[in-house]
């Protein structure tokens, strides 16, 4: 079975290609690789368990340390740099295919790189996805196809619902 890996494109793109199979390795997938800042750039790392557990404090140390150790070797950001390690969290971004059919039901925004159909922002309830496209039910009426390799971003709003469907899918720790 191969994992789908999130777009990306520049500097996130060839850390995802260099992080990527590493956290794969460990049981993680990729959900989000970002880099902010100028000074100092922050490689921000978001992953999520493959076996769809909750995501714990010790599962970001651990690839921490491992992917670390990745980028020191590869080098990829010439200056001192931060690495950040962190679950994607109730309002998610939708990276993956799976994430759009995981969350059909919950309201998501969507931010093209481009203006689709004259506008850039979309709002709505995710319908599904496949590789190329996600649908949405608009807010304001109408369903629409966006093309995933023009979108700047994506994600979960976070809502009452959206809460209560990932705290029943969370299985229960007892102490």
């Amino acid at each position: 079975m191969t994992i789908e890996r999130p777009r990306h494109e520049g500097l996130d793109a060839r850390i995802a290609d260099l992080v990527a199979p590493t956290i794969e390795h460990m049981g993680y997938e990729l959900v989000r690789v970002q880099v902010s800042g100028k000074e100092r750039p922050t490689v921000q790392i978001m992953a999520d368990r493959a076996d769809g557990a909750a995501f714990t404090v010790e599962d970001c140390t651990e690839i921490s340390h491992a992917i670390g150790a990745v980028l020191d070797v590869a080098d990829p950001i010439k200056a001192e740099w931060m690495l950040e390690v962190s679950s994607p969290g109730i309002d998610r971004p939708l990276t993956r295919t799976k994430d759009w059919e995981r969350y059909a039901g919950h309201i998501a925004t969507v931010e093209m790189l481009v203006p689709f159909e004259g506008r850039k922002r979309f709002r709505g309830v995710v319908l599904g996805a496949d590789m190329e496209a996600a649908r949405l039910r608009l807010d304001e009426g109408g369903e629409i196809t966006l093309p995933r390799d023009q979108m700047r971003r994506a994600k979960l709003v976070l809502t009452d619902e959206l809460i209560a469907a990932t705290a029943a899918s969370q299985p229960e720790t007892r102490n």
